[in-house]
């Protein structure tokens, strides 16, 4: 008999935003139960019932597996694609239970149900989640420590949450990402830092390894949650304006301060979507994704080099989910989802562009434009004129040796137009 992860669903049950339509008032309830690592035996007698009284059961192989045979119920595994079968399969089965992984909220499928029918659809039977347990065994109290989804998801997501000392319960996709964590980590300086496997959470078979990245060498049981204590450097904050020298560029790059203050008047709030577009070295967009993790990203750069190298920036800085479209806007803007936010770093006078830009905002969306040459600040002197919003023209000097004795080198001056729809 398999064994129920505790936390582990199908990558497409990870909800990432809202994407889903609108709830349908005629869909019956859906009950979803959760199951631990413990089994069929972990589940409460009145919840027992529950599904062994439904009509229909729906859930993964495992899950399916647990349950004693019932004459006359029909077991049915999810739908493939998920999201665009969920409402089809619950209208055709009225009293359909669902079987998720300890708490089905916890990065399952309760979310992705919800997501798709609306809250007032799903009723929920959570177990213990995988993230408590682990919490438990360690001693680590929730306001002490960070969670990170990895199933279904790069790794490199852990790294946006590198800082020394701190605590960081991963939740894993499979054997093979412990070793790929402590690669990383090995990689970027914070090889020290220790790492628990916590393997089948609440089960007989429960086991608990640990290590230090650099050396990990351990096997880990396909199901886990992966705890970190790290140890390393400080790196780099979540404030916006990054050191220039943390993206990999060939000079298209908008420098530090001048960063700080587009993404100062862009304002990343949590789940919103940014259009970065003359991405160049993608660093604007790749800071509006570190400031929330429900933020994201889509860099529009015409450059395939350029577009390849804001990928790995993504990656290394610990937002690989950052999306790039190598293409020329206006014409590669068309189709994308629509953004709450706009940079434009080049490309401001081209044909179209502006317009295009100024049209895709979202109500109350901002949009930041730089520009570096006359035709630009024309450009922008005349959207001013006709928008409104805040002109401004940043000019900086770096302190930089003369002969024997220091003194200021000035960047060029950049004109930037920010506006608010």
């Amino acid at each position: 008999m398999s064994r129920p992860s505790g936390h582990l669903v199908p990558a497409e049950t990870i909800a990432c935003g809202p994407v889903a339509p609108s709830p349908r008032p005629s869909l019956p309830a859906v009950t979803v139960v959760g199951i631990g690592a413990d089994g069929w035996s972990g589940v409460p007698a009145h919840l027992r019932d529950l599904v062994l009284a439904a009509p229909v059961v729906v859930g993964g192989a495992r899950h399916l597996d647990l349950l004693p045979d019932v004459p006359g119920q029909q077991r049915l595994a999810w739908p493939s694609p998920l999201r665009a079968g969920l409402a089809e399969l619950v209208a055709e089965s009225p009293g359909l239970v669902a079987l998720a992984s300890g708490d089905p909220l916890v990065s399952g499928i309760g979310t992705t149900l919800i997501d798709v029918l609306g809250a007032e659809h799903v009723v929920l039977h959570p177990a213990v989640s995988s993230v408590a347990l682990a919490r438990a065994r360690l001693g680590w109290p929730a306001e002490s420590c960070a969670v990170v989804s990895l199933v279904g998801r790069d790794p490199a997501l852990v790294l946006r949450e590198l800082a020394p000392g701190r605590r960081v319960l991963v939740l894993s996709s499979d054997e093979h990402t412990p070793g790929q964590v402590a690669a990383l980590l090995t990689d970027v300086g914070y090889g020290a830092s220790t790492l628990h496997v916590l393997g089948e959470l609440g089960a007989p078979s429960e086991s608990h390894a640990t290590g230090v990245a650099q050396d990990w060498r351990e096997t880990s049981p396909r199901l886990h949650v992966l705890a970190l204590e790290l140890v390393g450097p400080p790196r780099f904050g979540w404030t916006a304006g990054l050191p220039d020298d943390a993206f990999e560029h060939d000079g298209q790059l908008t420098k530090r301060d001048l960063r700080a203050s587009a993404l100062a008047r862009l304002a990343p709030v949590p789940g919103e979507h940014l259009w970065d577009v003359g991405a160049g070295a993608g660093s604007i967009g790749i800071e509006w994704m570190r400031a929330h993790p429900t933020c994201t990203t889509t860099a529009i750069e015409g450059n395939p080099d350029r577009a390849a190298r804001i990928a790995r920036n993504a990656s290394r800085l610990g937002v690989p989910g950052l999306s790039v479209v190598t293409g020329r806007a206006p014409d590669a803007l068309a189709g994308l989802r629509r953004p709450d936010a706009i940079f434009i770093g080049g490309g401001a006078t081209a044909p179209g562009v502006l317009d295009t830009c100024l049209a895709a905002l979202s109500p109350g969306g901002r949009l930041v434009v730089h520009g570096v040459t006359l035709e630009t600040e024309q450009r922008l002197a005349q959207a001013y004129t006709e928008h409104g919003g805040e002109l401004t023209r940043i000019g900086v000097e770096t302190a930089a040796p003369v002969g024997t004795f220091t003194g200021w080198t000035p960047a060029r001056s950049v004109t930037q137009w920010a506006f608010s729809g």
